[in-house]
């Protein structure tokens, strides 16, 4: 079933104030929940409220909780999330970022003691709509085992790169595993197999099972070792900038909150759009019609969207309606 953005929106706001959250802070989660429905990602957009409805009932979130900065050094700045909601302290470190750039060309803010920001390339998109260049990432809990290994001692820890230009940004949004654990949800709802193979069963042996994968949380790394390294040194910028909590204290915890991010934003007047348009129109050239380029299809999937509604699992909109 579809439905309309604003309804999805509405609903959206009126849980998160029954939540505790006042009429402001609760228009901007209700919208970067309703976007990322919007934009196609339903893994964190309705599929995910529930949890995050959760986890405030469950008192590791804070609703009311506001975002600090605690130290500067210069272009960089480290702030606290206080336990608060990882969509608005997200917003807000963007934003702050993107406020250094515009002011001295680049800007950085890492963030502790925050939550799951849900959809990362919500916060690319906002630097590219600033017209920056954005940059940012995230530790989270252990959901992948490193190279070699068999133990989840790696968050999946997505990266998000984006860069503006005049028609729509350039938007890449990627998890260290090959599917993320929301992307492996969705396939689990509609009960289908992935695409390609994206982790390990009990057995050890590979599987295309979400099932299996969310059980055993044995994610296979992209690329392989080379994803397994990537993961591993974003948690370790994240714990030289912000000196918040690592994988291993997030993990034993036994519950995903209190992680650390940061945000970079970089601001020049002349992007180069011409050499761009170049790249891209080269990368597509072999297949137009089978190729795109990161933030494509999203774009195209907004546009859809807003025109026919949102696409939305019956089942789980109805649990977000009896919230």
């Amino acid at each position: 079933m579809r439905v309309k953005y604003e309804e999805l929106k509405n609903v959206f706001k009126e849980k998160l104030i029954d939540l505790g959250f006042d009429s402001a802070k609760a228009e901007i989660v209700a919208g970067i929940f309703a976007d990322n429905s919007r934009d196609g990602v339903y893994s964190h957009g309705l599929n995910r409220f529930p949890v995050f409805a959760q986890l405030i009932k469950d008192g590791l979130i804070d609703p009311n909780a506001i975002p600090e900065m605690v130290e500067k050094h210069g272009l960089i700045e480290t702030w606290n999330g206080n336990n608060g909601p990882g969509m608005f302290n997200a917003t807000v470190c963007m934003d702050r970022a993107v406020e250094l750039a515009k002011q001295y060309g680049v800007g950085v803010v890492g963030i502790r003691n925050t939550n799951h920001w849900m959809r990362g390339g919500t916060y690319g998109w906002q630097a590219a709509q600033a017209d920056c260049i954005g940059i940012c990432f995230t530790n989270a809990i252990g959901s992948m085992p490193p190279w070699g290994g068999t133990m989840p001692r790696l968050g999946n820890n997505p990266l998000v790169i984006a860069v503006p230009r005049p028609e729509h940004p350039i938007v890449l949004d990627m998890a260290m595993s090959q599917y993320s654990y929301g992307k492996m949800q969705e396939y689990e709802l509609k009960q289908k197999q992935l695409p390609f193979e994206g982790g390990y069963d009990s057995k050890g042996e590979l599987t295309r099972d979400p099932v299996e994968i969310r059980k055993t949380k044995r994610a296979l790394p992209v690329g392989l070792w080379k994803g397994s390294g990537l993961a591993l040194m974003l948690d370790v910028l994240l714990a030289a900038l912000t000196g918040g909590r690592t994988v291993e204290e997030i993990t034993a915890s036994g519950r995903e909150f209190g992680v650390s991010q940061c945000f970079i934003a970089m601001h020049k007047p002349d992007l180069h759009e011409q050499l761009i348009a170049g790249i891209l129109e080269y990368t597509k050239s072999e297949s137009p019609g089978e190729i795109s380029f990161p933030g494509e299809r999203t774009f195209r999937t907004r546009l859809e969207n807003l025109k026919d509604g949102v696409p939305v699992n019956e089942e789980m909109w109805n649990t977000v309606k009896g919230i």
